[in-house]
């Protein structure tokens, strides 16, 4: 086990690094200046040029190059060996400034949002983001098992017809929709929760709720059909045979089985659940990541693009390695 978290993580910063580069391309390619808002201030010309030349935005290479070195902490070793931070610190001193705070891994100034930077848009995003994916993906585990398991004890019961056509539900319907509806239903004509928000229990149900039923839909489906596959094996009726309770027979022999294509689900979901959903962040107004993103690719800011995806890539990776490694855990047969 130990050599399979190896290997993944000498394959990560490739990987991040493949991906940087595409996404890099395809928003550089976006038509548009970054500098200049329709709706807010336009600065002259001679200022957007001067900006253009400060952050690298009038040239690619130079831009792919520059924002890798700080983005990877690079550029803060060098600094840091070459005697370059230590010499901001004096200058800073001896004109009664504080030192500089440059960040390891700076991920640059945002475009969008004056005076702060991505490193703060994040740090202060994140965290309601990953409560509201974590949140989501407990609901969507407790509810999708529970549904699969009934389903596959008694198949083609009224509670199986039930569950299979939640699930389709769930994954046919786009998120707006269903949180649209949510919104109606128990915000306005119940009112039991506040119409948007964050801060408190009250306000996270509704968006966790949304961004959970397409993921416990697709773990009801895999958690039915391995629990039917597991129920028809031999090992199944020898257990059985030989006496033993059938809620131990089901939650102990089976699930364990029937639970691995779910735990393969869980890496990428839980991913794309903690780092943020759009369109659930927008609908209910949640402060979140997600709403930084896509003010971010409708305004150019090419710093907080970057930024959010290589998040959103290296949490990717690092939740699928942590899937590969509980599958070795739950079944030592399965080699890395």
């Amino acid at each position: 086990m130990f050599g399979l978290i190896v290997r993944r993580l000498v394959q990560l910063p490739v990987i991040v690094l493949v991906i940087y580069t595409i996404t890099l391309t395809l928003a550089w390619a976006v038509p548009g200046n970054p500098l200049e808002n329709p709706e807010g201030r336009q600065p002259p010309p001679q200022v957007v040029e001067q900006m253009q030349r400060q952050y690298n935005l009038d040239s690619f290479p130079r831009f792919y190059t520059s924002y890798l070195r700080s983005a990877t902490g690079l550029e803060w070793v060098l600094d840091t060996l070459s005697g370059q931070r230590a010499a901001e610190a004096a200058r800073a001193e001896g004109a009664g400034m504080a030192a500089p705070d440059r960040p390891v891994f700076d991920l640059g100034p945002s475009l969008q949002y004056e005076d702060w930077s991505v490193n703060e848009i994040i740090a202060g995003s994140l965290p309601v983001s990953v409560t509201l994916g974590a949140a989501a993906i407990v609901i969507a585990v407790i509810v999708g098992v529970f549904a699969g398991v009934v389903g596959a004890v008694k198949p083609n019961s009224p509670a199986d017809l039930a569950t299979l056509a939640i699930a389709l539900v769930g994954i046919s319907l786009p998120s707006f929709v269903i949180g649209t509806v949510l919104l109606l239903l128990f915000a306005v004509l119940i009112p039991v929760f506040p119409v948007g928000g964050w801060g408190s229990l009250r306000t996270m149900v509704l968006p966790a709720v949304t961004l959970s039923l397409p993921f416990a839909a697709y773990i009801a489906r895999l958690t039915r059909m391995g629990m039917i596959d597991a129920l028809g094996t031999d090992y199944i009726r020898t257990a059985r045979a030989k006496g033993l309770d059938e809620k131990r027979v089901l939650l102990k022999h089976a699930l364990k089985n029937a639970f691995l294509p779910v735990l393969s689900f869980l890496g990428p979901a839980t991913a794309y659940a903690m780092t943020g959903s759009f369109v659930v962040e927008r609908v209910f107004n949640v402060p979140g990541l997600g709403q930084h993103f896509v003010n971010a690719v409708q305004n150019k800011d090419l710093f907080l693009i970057m930024g959010v995806v290589l998040i959103f890539s290296t949490m990717l990776i690092l939740f699928n390695l942590a899937v590969d490694v509980l599958y070795r855990w739950v079944d030592p047969r399965i080699e890395g």
